[in-house]
């Protein structure tokens, strides 16, 4: 058999600051540190690791950079509750991400509004579907692209809402640079084009009277334009 060694990357050996990061993640985890506990000084760590407080003072940074510790006025340094989505929201660019991540990206999101269904229909109320309704007739008024692009962003975004999941909500205003991309690049057929693409208008009446696997199908083949395109253009 011919040798494929030459396939095999050499090991990059971790630096000491990556090496302090991973004694301090795992400190912090085995000594229960919860948001709002102070740490130890820089000094205190560096004694206690045998480096040099520069060292500390880089790893700590990376921490502070991703939210897990934060300085506080008379208490030092103490951990954090870290914003799960802060660094996400960072890097959500179009233009820093590659194709393939941003459709994967898009991917995700379309797998996620089919998996809201019954959230949707737990938390619906009257005031919500009324302005469901309202981005509905405006969408069906329009004759603006761009105006009806707006509209479809808006009634999904009402959906997130209506699920009344904070979480979900904050992941989707994310992802609207991924929504941006594929509206911009990529060729969204619309109803006319394709008589088995269910309307934002259909899915609308299935909200207010179908059951959540109704709903569920209806979105599966709203959203199934979006699956082509994506396939089409890997």
């Amino acid at each position: 058999m011919k040798s494929s060694l030459s396939k095999l990357q050499p090991i990059t050996t971790l630096t000491q600051v990556d090496k302090i990061e991973k004694t301090l993640q795992e400190y912090f985890r085995k000594e229960n540190f919860l948001p709002g506990d102070s740490i130890p000084k820089e000094i205190e760590l560096a004694q206690a690791l045998g480096v040099s407080r520069t060292a500390i003072r880089e790893a700590l940074s990376r921490f502070k950079t991703l939210g897990i510790i934060e300085s506080r006025k008379n208490k030092g340094m103490t951990i954090s509750k870290p914003d799960v989505f802060n660094n996400m929201k960072r890097v959500m660019d179009s233009q820093l991400l590659d194709s393939d991540t941003l459709q994967e990206i898009f991917e995700m999101r379309l797998v996620l509004e089919m998996g809201i269904c019954d959230l949707l229909f737990a938390r619906k109320d009257d005031e919500k579907i009324v302005m469901l309704e309202e981005i509905v007739d405006k969408e069906e008024n329009s004759r603006n692209k761009n105006d009806k692009l707006k509209f479809d962003v808006d009634f999904h975004s009402m959906l997130y809402k209506i699920s009344g999941n904070n979480t979900i909500l904050r992941f989707q205003k994310i992802l609207l640079p991924v929504f941006d991309y594929v509206y911009n690049n990529l060729h969204v057929p619309s109803q006319i084009e394709n008589e088995t693409f269910v309307s934002h208008r259909v899915l609308l009446e299935t909200l207010k009277n179908g059951t959540p696997e109704t709903f569920r199908s209806k979105m599966k083949m709203h959203l199934m334009n979006y699956f082509k395109i994506i396939e089409d253009n890997k």
